[in-house]
């Protein structure tokens, strides 16, 4: 498959049937689609800018940064799709008949909000399109009109993060009767959505009351392709000159858990920008976090969610590593899995009891070292154990880097005694 040229999009459905088969039983199994959709996309990089999740395909070596993305929308916007239906999915057929009607709604959705990416529905010589080719166009058209491609984590960041609206939207635009006022809402909703990231960028580069030079370059950069009216491109400038404060930002949340998400991520990466975290910046990020309604839990997750896809893809986001230092954020990651993982020490005990395969290389390992392959199913068997605390259901955990003696750092003090 080669996401470059014609007809890549049946042959990636093909691909991934039985992932997207899967991706039915998940929306089932979890308490909301919107955690599920985040659990979904965040270790991606979506919402990031980033495509540095994992894709399976054989020729994905082979795929550039723009295909890469070009794929990860499309899965963004089926998964979305799907994880949102509300009825079982029970047969190959009842989800072949759910794919074709997403492919139907991702033209009209992208033809009617997007109109600068408008597609016409026949050929030069009068053939009606099919919806998977429609589809296929106007998806190579997004990524062709608006994404930006560099080696710069910053650029791709304040560039390409505005993806994730595209799939947020398109969520709530399903559910509707796609008449043209409902799409004129829409399409003001784009536009507010993406005037209220200004907002969060604008406020928290301010947060330390010094806009560095670096932090305005990629403002006005981010401002340049944001595709805002001249009207809000006009405001946007002002509030990127003087600030805003938070209780005037007003963010359309909807009281979308997802959303909210979204913007606390944004802001987060917004102060990564810069080298260091200060404290006003501290201050400002719990602030945003009372604001968006969430806990102070809610922040570390988000902070634990960062911090463990850029441990996760540290290699390949090496813009990135002129701005955080590698052992800070290792440290801050182990810090906070760490607290997690005392606060749910009695549940790892009864889980870590409850498996044969642990307890035989817990023990094997008291009198003698462990071979390279029983390290690894360790390490996968402990990694098992971590995922059943309700935090690590929902936040992604770094499997490449969290490796045996990282592990050890972050399992409970006389934990493998206790069991």
């Amino acid at each position: 498959m080669n996401p470059d040229q014609k007809g890549w999009l049946k042959e990636y459905l093909e691909f991934r049937q039985e992932l997207l088969k899967d991706l039915t039983n998940e929306s089932r199994a979890a308490s909301h689609p919107e955690h599920s959709l985040y659990r979904v996309l965040q270790p991606t990089g979506l919402m990031y800018g980033q495509s540095a999740g994992a894709m399976d395909h054989p020729n994905s070596q082979d795929w550039d940064e723009k295909d890469r993305m070009k794929i990860l929308l499309a899965e963004s916007l089926i998964s979305s799709s799907l994880l949102f239906y509300d009825k079982p999915i029970k047969t190959p057929d009842e989800l072949s008949q759910v794919i074709v009607k997403t492919m139907e709604n991702i033209a009209n959705f992208y033809n009617k909000i997007f109109p600068e990416l408008a597609t016409p529905s026949k050929t030069l010589f009068g053939r009606k399109k099919s919806s998977l080719e429609l589809a296929e166009k106007i998806l190579d058209k997004r990524i062709e009109h608006t994404a930006e491609f560099s080696k710069n984590f910053w650029t791709q960041f304040f560039h390409n993060s505005l993806l994730f609206l595209d799939i947020f939207i398109f969520g709530q635009w399903i559910h509707t009767n796609a008449d043209r006022i409902v799409s004129d809402f829409f399409r003001y909703e784009r536009e507010e959505l993406r005037f209220s990231v200004v907002k969060i960028i604008a406020a928290a580069a301010h947060a330390n009351q010094t806009i560095e030079f670096e932090e305005r370059k990629l403002l006005d950069y981010f401002l340049q392709t944001a595709g805002l009216s001249s009207e809000k491109k006009k405001e946007a400038l002002k509030i990127f000159e003087t600030g805003i404060a938070l209780e005037n930002i007003n963010l359309p949340t909807n009281n979308s858990w997802i959303l909210k998400k979204y913007f606390l991520e944004m802001a987060i990466l917004t102060i990564w920008a810069d080298k260091r975290v200060d404290e006003n910046e501290t201050v400002f990020l719990k602030e945003l976090t009372d604001y968006l309604g969430f806990s102070a839990d809610d922040l570390d997750n988000s902070l634990m969610a960062i911090e463990g896809f850029v441990l996760e893809h540290w290699e390949q986001l090496n813009h990135l590593q002129n701005k955080k230092d590698y052992q800070e954020v290792s440290d801050q990651f182990i810090k906070r899995m760490a607290r997690i993982a005392d606060h749910n020490k009695n549940r790892l005990i009864q889980e870590a009891q409850g498996s044969h395969a642990l307890k035989r290389l817990m023990e094997k390992a008291k009198v003698h070292e462990l071979d390279e392959d029983e390290k690894k199913e360790m390490q996968e068997q402990l990694i098992q154990m971590l995922k059943t605390i309700p935090t690590f259901v929902i936040i992604s955990l770094p499997q490449r880097f969290l490796t045996l003696p990282m592990l050890m750092k972050i399992l409970p003090k006389n934990f493998f005694g206790e069991v």
